[in-house]
């Protein structure tokens, strides 16, 4: 956020880390004994008011920046799309629902008024927790490999009665392209 307070830098890790969390109770429903729903259902409700002044600060910013509301309104709902996709992931599910499940605990019963500093300690894990990962031996990416091995067709490699002329082409060997 570029020219940003102080205030609307806080503003932002704490509305990233809402985000975050919104997105870990909507995506980790496979495992609910993460208690990621009902954590965040408490984060709303513990800190509504912070959460709420966070939401203003921020629209503040977009609207401040770009020079009236209509245009500052449609830049926050941009940066809201942008935030929420960032934090969605599938090959590092199970380590971004674990990360955020002991974070929403933490979130949960901090202190009201203090959402930030839990934002401020944790947005670095959250983000990391967002790396796909793997067994060392078989890794979740499948490799597939795409290049065609081909022969050379020309017509003077082959015999009328389709066979290899390796003296006119040399020993059969298959190209990759």
């Amino acid at each position: 956020m570029p020219g940003a307070t102080e205030d609307e830098v806080r503003a932002n890790l704490v509305w990233n880390l809402r985000s975050a969390l919104n997105v870990a109770a909507l995506q980790c429903k496979f495992e609910p004994s993460l208690l990621t729903l009902q954590n965040y259902n408490i984060i709303l409700e513990n800190h509504k008011d912070e959460l709420k002044k966070a939401y203003e600060t921020v629209n503040k910013y977009f609207v401040r920046t770009n020079k009236g509301a209509k245009v500052g309104i449609s830049a926050m709902d941009r940066y809201g799309t942008r935030t929420y996709s960032a934090f969605t992931t599938v090959a590092a599910q199970y380590g971004f629902c674990q990360t955020a499940s002991a974070i929403a605990t933490h979130a949960a019963y901090a202190p009201r008024g203090t959402l930030y500093k839990v934002a401020i300690a944790e947005m670095n894990a959250l983000r990391n927790a967002l790396v796909p990962w793997g067994e060392e031996r078989f890794s979740r990416r499948v490799r597939v490999d795409t290049r065609l091995a081909m022969p050379r067709l020309d017509s003077i490699c082959w015999s009328k009665r389709n066979e290899w002329v390796a003296k006119k082409c040399g020993p059969f060997e298959l190209t990759y392209r």
